[in-house]
């Protein structure tokens, strides 16, 4: 690189905002970092950890070559060897134990790098097991596994048009710690202040008072797994009163009688009664929903992970279709993104249930099995017993429920590869260690982020720095890997282009190629030479021209949804309102496991402290800022309490990601951090057992002075 100034221009790849950057550089250092003013979408605005990413392409705990590890001792090795190793040992696993005694996990940093997204596919071809998990089933898979059955594609979700809506109401959200998830929304705070300024209104549904809830013109505390029951009283209202205004949508909707049916019994005082909200309230909130001109409905990680998280988005989505939400401006609205636009008939639309796990027969989705079924997978011996695993940047002992056990899981493989670039509690356990380029040495598209985008945008980045002669960029990686595994089977391979290539030829057959003859051509050519991207406008309606179900119409009330309605019914009574109740929490500095190794993230106040309310500390005879264990079902942890109203009371919250202090990790920022692994906490016996998705929020804990 020349040692003169140069700039550059790049999407954030650190969340799900995506905003546009300004990256200055000299030679081989990063001068600044500053949001982007021209990016259509961001418009300037970055968060904090925008200046993280100078910090990852710098940091010495990251992995340049191949690593072998021999005891406790790691090597480096040649790429060669690495291939070589890693390929003899998946498939003689294989050839020994079977086809499915190879395990696969991918975390959600490999979402933000688009070359792990073209060609991590060829790798799960290569092998050919059914053993596959991801972060999804800690996450996202109830947004899924709703937007499947209701309008026949896993990706097909409508999100909230905010730059026009008059009323968000935000059930266990908070976009101000996200920058906005399954809703890439850059400036979250702007946006929302912009909707108060036009005289709109913001909500939020929470046990915790977020900074989010803190900003909204009303909050209301609601105990954690109990969303459901406010849900569906607000549907049993909107059918009862008729506050009904789906004319649009009307010839196109199966089965809504059905779904007025199955929620009789879910009245306003049963909501009541189970999550704490007034009924009043409630039916507050059900009027204003359905009189707001351009109001939304939105839920996130409070109401998906939980244990009845797919009632919960699928709630959303009928209330969004009742009061005329879903596909007019201002409601909700599905992206057009110009690569991987979803209209009938498109690739990935998933599948469900199509066979279950070995143990505990848990549903698969999309091919994927629910993570908080590996470790038992790993461990129970028989036929079909996970023997070799690969992780995709993914840290699962951190980041899946009873992490304890799946510590337990790797360390006792047969042989474990890891394609990441840091050694972290999980990759730890790795025999082999494959680390791709830097974020800032390869270029980059955002696939995920720009179908899930609150305005349509399209964005191609250049690498800002040349890497190592020696460094393999990811999907050079999964091409080579899995050439090696082919051809030790004895079966064709066919490598795969470069991503910019595959990407080029998704643009030319999407909604604005040459061949639709749309109002704007768009071609990669054209991507390439926009520095700061393309503005494709505010979010389209027309979504019901882009339904992939089979009728062309929206499947309101799915039999597999309907009949979980008796399990949550089932559940009512079951609140014990003195039992305390763990929740997670996000800060804007943080995201997830793999963000805790920078100084600058890090640093300030701390943010790992078990937060309590002072009512329930002095119930228990606890002072404030005390050493305090936190025992669950499957493991118990130690932490420094915080006595704070900002939770409800039986409500305590233990931020994520944190619990870098094992034997072993290489992360020597993240190591100095006094957090501890909310994970050791979560059970994996405590699930949706819809799809088999973690319930992260609402673990009964108990909590007890230390000492």
């Amino acid at each position: 690189m020349s040692e003169s100034t140069q700039t550059h221009y790049r999407a954030c790849h650190l969340c799900e905002a995506i905003c546009g950057l300004v990256i200055t550089t000299k030679g081989d250092e990063v001068v600044s970092i500053k949001g982007d003013k021209e990016d259509p979408v961001s418009k300037g605005f970055i968060c904090p950890k925008a200046t993280a990413i100078a910090d990852i392409h710098t940091d010495p705990d990251r992995i340049r070559q191949p690593m072998k590890r021999v005891g406790d001792q790691w090597t480096p090795i040649s790429w060669d060897e690495a291939i070589e190793l890693t390929a003899q040992k998946l498939v003689e696993t294989q050839q020994q134990h079977g086809a499915n005694s190879v395990g696969f996990y991918a975390g959600n940093p490999g979402v933000h790098n688009y070359g792990n997204m073209t060609h991590g596919p060829l790798l799960r071809r290569a092998v050919k097991t059914r053993n596959n998990y991801s972060a999804t089933s800690l996450d996202q898979l109830p947004h899924h596994l709703t937007s499947y059955a209701l309008y026949g594609h896993q990706s097909f979700i409508p999100v909230p048009d905010i730059d026009r809506t008059q009323l968000m109401v935000i059930f266990g959200g908070n976009p101000l710690a996200s920058n906005g998830s399954i809703m890439t929304m850059p400036n979250a705070p702007g946006r929302f202040k912009a909707l108060q300024a036009r005289g709109g209104r913001l909500v939020v549904v929470d046990p915790r008072r977020t900074e989010t809830a803190n900003i909204a013109d009303q909050h209301l505390f609601v105990r954690p797994g109990q969303d459901a029951y406010v849900l569906m009283a607000i549907i049993h209202t909107l059918f009862k009163e008729k506050w009904l205004n789906h004319d649009h949508l009307t010839p196109y909707l199966n089965d809504l009688d059905q779904v007025e049916a199955a929620v009789t019994e879910f009245d306003l005082a049963l909501a009541e009664q189970q999550s704490g909200i007034q009924a009043a309230d409630i039916k507050q909130l059900a009027y204003d929903l359905a009189h707001t001109d351009k109001a939304v409905l939105y839920g996130r990680m409070g109401v998906s992970v939980q244990r009845f998280g797919a009632l919960c988005q699928w709630a959303i989505q009928i209330i969004n279709i009742l009061i005329g939400a879903l596909d007019s401006e201002g409601g909700a609205l599905v992206p057009s993104p110009a690569f991987g636009f979803i209209t009938k008939g498109a690739n990935g639309a998933g599948h469900f249930d199509l066979f279950r796990s070995r143990v505990s027969d848990l549903p698969e989705f999309a091919g994927e099995l629910p993570t908080v079924a590996l470790a038992e997978e790993m461990l129970t011996p028989g036929e079909d017993q996970i023997r070799a695993m690969v992780t995709i940047a993914g840290n699962p002992v951190i980041s899946a429920a009873n992490a304890s056990q799946l510590d337990t899981a790797f360390a006792q493989l047969d042989f474990y590869v890891a394609i990441d670039f840091y050694i972290n509690a999980t990759t730890r356990h790795a025999n082999v260690i494959l680390p791709p380029t830097s974020p800032l040495e390869h270029d980059h598209y955002d696939i995920a982020f720009l179908r899930l985008a609150v305005h349509d945008s399209a964005r191609y980045n250049p690498a800002v720095f040349e890497p190592a002669e020696d460094a393999l960029h990811d999907w050079e990686i999964f091409n080579a890997l899995s050439a090696r595994i082919a051809a030790l089977k004895g079966v064709d391979f066919k490598p795969l282009p470069a991503p910019d290539q595959l990407i080029a030829h998704g643009i030319e057959h999407g909604p604005y190629g040459k061949n639709q003859q749309p109002t704007m051509h768009l071609s990669m050519d054209q991507l390439k030479n926009a520095s700061h991207g393309v503005d494709l406008g505010p979010l389209k309606t027309g979504l019901i021209q882009r339904l992939n179900t089979e009728d062309s119409k929206i499947h309101c009330a799915p039999e597999f949804i309907i009949n979980d309605l008796k399990r949550l019914l089932a559940s009512k009574g079951e609140v014990d309102s003195k039992a305390l109740l763990l929740i997670g929490r996000r800060h804007i500095r943080s995201n997830n496991s793999w963000m805790h190794n920078y100084h600058r993230l890090v640093k300030g106040k701390p943010r790992w402290q078990l937060m309590m309310h002072p009512d329930d500390l002095s119930r228990l005879g606890i002072d404030d800022a005390s050493e305090v264990i936190i025992e669950s079902r499957v493991g118990q942890v130690t932490t420094t309490v915080l006595a704070t109203d900002e939770v409800m009371p039986g409500v305590v919250s233990l931020p994520h990601g944190w619990g870098h202090q094992r034997k072993g990790i290489k992360l020597q920022i993240a190591q100095q951090q006094f957090g501890v692994n909310c994970n050791e906490l979560t059970d994996n016996k405590l699930i949706d057992e819809l799809c088999g998705n973690a319930a992260l929020n609402g673990v009964p804990v108990q909590v007890r002075l230390a000492g």
